[in-house]
């Protein structure tokens, strides 16, 4: 067996309810001592009414803090550094980030910035953040990127329209309150794309080359998990075991890519996604069972250990069948209806080919094969 390491950071309470833990949660990290919390958040968060129970479970405790609330779908450079600018402005010295993806991501970047200065494209790749980073609380609000318990930063580039990946132990959260009540006002498109995000991490973290067996295990699960709950949820929002299933689903999808890494469907998805502005999640999902379809000379073993934990028959066409099927019953768009210019079918691909995650794709793919991809996602065919 190939040698392995294995990282969890970040402590995790998971639970109904454990997001109004927050303030005792700071108070017990004891660094700094007299918490000044600046609260990371984007206004669809706060006009959901998402912040009422952690923001009164600070003034219960009375501790101080402020509110930024300007983060976007896909997080940009920008942002990033209006989010440190205010933080020092504020003399903060911890962050509680409350939101998707895009809103601890962007925690994470701003904690970089805060505590290290410099422009947030210095730290891009693995590695570059030199020393500890501001103490940061995560409580996701969607049952997808599970960007809590992960050690990484997806930031756009707002010059090159590029999402930089900032990766280091370092910015990862203090501690995640995972709350799955925080999940239950989320619109039915945006339980989808998490959703669908949750379900790529998890096989694409099965199938890289960079699996181990402890990822392994954990992607399976997850597999499991979000496969038989995500169309239950999309169906009945207020199915609270399937909000559960889900919650826990991308949980433990995010501590397995964590340890192991994504590949094509993630290098296909954010380069779209950093040019066109799209959803991710649902990127992702248009695009996995042709990337699956794509890969499966190279891992139809793997692919057929996902049928299984989908409930299928022991097959990678099963695998890749059971993802269509999923994403028809939830309506999820065709790639076309990005109106991707064909013109930049080959800028895509290069951008795809030259991302960092493409080298532990199962399969070795140059530009040439993410341009054939490209080409059988926007004509909704198989690729061969």
């Amino acid at each position: 067996m190939k040698e392995f390491a294995f990282t969890i950071p970040t402590r995790i309470r998971y639970g109904e309810g454990v997001s109004a833990a927050v303030g005792p949660v700071i108070k017990e990290l004891k660094q700094p001592a007299e918490p000044n919390v600046m609260v990371v958040t984007d206004r669809g968060i706060v006009a959901a009414g998402l912040l009422d129970r952690p923001l009164s479970c600070l003034k219960d405790e009375g501790i101080q803090y402020t509110v930024f609330d300007a983060v976007e779908q896909n997080p940009r450079d920008a942002t990033v550094h209006e989010g440190a600018d205010e933080f020092l402005e504020c003399k903060s010295n911890c962050m509680i980030a409350i939101g998707g993806g895009s809103v601890i991501d962007c925690a994470k970047a701003i904690g970089v910035i805060a505590s290290h200065g410099g422009k947030i494209s210095d730290y891009e790749g693995w590695g570059l953040v030199p020393g500890p980073t501001v103490p940061l609380i995560a409580i996701p609000t969607t049952a997808g990127t599970a960007s809590e318990v992960t050690f990484w930063s997806i930031i756009t580039n707002s010059e090159t329209h590029v999402k930089m990946g900032i990766g280091d132990v370092n910015i990862a959260a203090s501690v995640a309150l995972v709350d799955p009540v925080m999940t239950h006002s989320l619109p039915r498109i945006l339980t989808i794309g998490t959703g669908l995000d949750a379900l790529t991490h998890a096989i694409e973290a099965y199938i890289c080359k960079a699996a181990n067996p402890v990822s392994d295990a954990l992607a399976l699960k997850a597999i499991h998990l979000i496969y038989n709950n995500l169309a239950k949820v999309a169906e009945n929002p207020d199915d609270d075991l399937a909000r559960d299933n889900m919650m826990l689903g991308s949980l433990i999808a995010g501590i397995s890519f964590a340890n192991a890494d994504v590949a094509s469907v993630h290098c296909l998805s954010e380069s779209i996604g950093g040019l066109y502005d799209a959803p991710h999640g649902i990127l992702n999902g248009i695009l996995l069972p042709y990337a699956m379809s794509y890969n499966a000379p190279t891992c139809a073993d793997r692919l057929g250990d996902i049928a299984v934990a989908m409930g299928r028959e022991r097959d990678a066409q099963e695998a890749v069948s059971a993802v269509m099927d999923l994403n028809r019953s939830l309506d999820v768009p065709a790639l076309a209806e990005f109106n991707i210019k064909r013109e930049h079918v080959h800028k895509l691909a290069r951008m795809s080919a030259d991302h960092g995650c493409n080298a532990v794709n199962p399969r070795t793919m140059k530009e040439d094969d993410y341009v054939k991809l490209i080409e059988a996602a926007l004509e909704e065919r198989l690729p061969e």
